[in-house]
């Protein structure tokens, strides 16, 4: 794991983003890529609406121009490898043609005063259509840590996937948990789990619970924050978009997680 997609846009996220990006770029010894995003500002259809929407696009693409001349001025002291990509138009599809050769993509996980953009919708969409992961951090992430990882396993391919792609990152981790509801499932057990990761010189711990009638998302969410993860990797949307639509685990996470979230599909 190399290669670092970083969203650079003008919002209360970006810092947080920027910071995860650059832990994980150091971690790692990779490169980082700044893809900077000047979203087409949105107008109800009339006779002056082309004008309005060409004088907001100006106001929007100077107000990044400023902003990629303050990060890029930051990032020219740091010391990482990095580059910069400028893109008009939809954010998403912006990060899904700029993804093909990333290892990691660095979203926010939702911003907690305003709805726009809508991280949360945008980060759903990205999980589902990218082949590589999702990290999405909350707007308050002053950094990340690789320290103490928390698989939320739930035995769907989905997981499994986004752990292969992870292994790079959960063997900088001095502890790896696996952590499980007990339910009935076709899926992979946690021990067949944990034995696939020891064959790369991972030994994680395996936690079982009775899942009973909570939700598996809050489930997740205080288990990882009694035993003080870093971040929680789990597979996006396992059960089907529709499904997830309706309030899935998955969406419930990008709206309230407090911990960074690694999702995969």
């Amino acid at each position: 794991m190399k290669n670092i997609l970083l969203l650079v846009h003008d919002d209360d996220g970006q810092e947080a983003r920027l910071q995860t990006a650059l832990d994980l770029t150091r971690a790692l010894e990779g490169h980082m890529s700044c893809i900077d995003v000047t979203m087409m500002p949105m107008m109800a259809a009339d006779i002056h609406g082309g004008t309005a929407q060409a004088v907001l696009l100006e106001e929007e693409r100077a107000r990044e121009g400023q902003n990629k001349a303050a990060i890029t001025a930051r990032l020219a002291n740091e010391d990482v490898s990095w580059d910069w990509t400028d893109v008009i138009g939809g954010m998403a599809q912006a990060v899904l043609d700029a993804s093909t050769l990333s290892d990691l993509i660095v979203l926010n996980r939702k911003l907690d005063a305003y709805s726009y953009p809508d991280m949360r919708d945008i980060a759903s969409s990205i999980v589902m259509k990218a082949r590589a992961p999702v990290v999405a951090v909350p707007e308050t992430q002053k950094s990340f840590s690789t320290d103490r990882a928390m698989i939320a396993w739930d035995g769907s391919e989905s997981c499994a996937s986004t752990m292969r792609s992870c292994i790079g990152l959960l063997k900088l981790s001095s502890e790896v948990r696996l952590f499980t509801a007990i339910e009935k499932s076709n899926g992979l057990e946690a021990t067949a789990a944990a034995q696939y990761l020891s064959r790369h010189g991972i030994h994680a711990t395996v936690e079982m619970v009775e899942r009973g009638v909570q939700d598996a998302d809050m489930l997740i969410a205080a288990h990882a924050n009694s035993w003080k993860a870093d971040y929680v990797l789990m597979g996006a949307f396992g059960r089907g978009r529709l499904r997830e639509t309706f309030g899935g685990v998955t969406k419930r996470m990008l709206g309230s997680a407090t911990l960074p979230l690694l999702l995969g599909h």
